[in-house]
């Protein structure tokens, strides 16, 4: 599904080392790396542990968690506009994040201020960062460990153990995240 091929043309490599598995993650990942493609960077991912939930068909595991996550800014999506100011993940103690339902409530508000910030759906972002010819590639490695399946993955990806992936990006420009 790469329209834009890879070539040593382009004038710089830009990569990513992705662990995370959630959505907020996810999309930091993505907008970077489509940042980097339309500026004629070539741009390399690599997803490894939890980060493979992000090359998954189904994106609705993407979750947002603010549980020991004191830096995390959670505001409301809804309500007038002072109460969409307040910081809830400060207003609120931290064990409230432990309830039933609390990474639900947050993934809608993270969703709803994502879609008003004019951002698409994680799992079109993916599609525009194929579309751009950024290169994704699941670690073998870890896709073995969980047990998933080649047909789990959306297409157009690679599959590629660490060092593999190394041969192939810059040696000062990785970015881990």
């Amino acid at each position: 599904m790469h329209t834009q091929p890879h070539s040593d043309s382009l004038p710089a490599q830009f990569s990513i080392i992705h662990s995370k598995g959630t959505l907020d993650w996810a999309y930091a990942t993505f907008i970077l790396a489509s940042s980097a493609a339309v500026m004629d960077k070539r741009v390399e991912l690599f997803f490894s542990f939890y980060g493979l939930q992000c090359l998954l068909k189904d994106t609705r595991g993407l979750k947002v968690s603010p549980l020991g996550r004191p830096d995390m800014i959670i505001r409301s999506p809804h309500g007038p506009d002072w109460f969409k100011r307040i910081d809830w993940n400060r207003a609120l103690p931290g064990m409230v994040w432990t309830l039933p339902g609390m990474a639900t409530l947050v993934t809608h508000g993270f969703k709803k201020q994502m879609a008003r910030q004019g951002q698409m759906p994680i799992a079109e972002l993916r599609a525009l960062c194929l579309e751009l010819g950024v290169k994704m590639t699941a670690c073998q490695m870890t896709v073995d460990l969980f047990g998933f399946e080649a047909d789990d993955f959306i297409d157009g990806i690679e599959f590629a153990g660490a060092p593999t992936y190394f041969v192939h990006t810059p040696e000062n420009q990785s970015l881990f995240i």
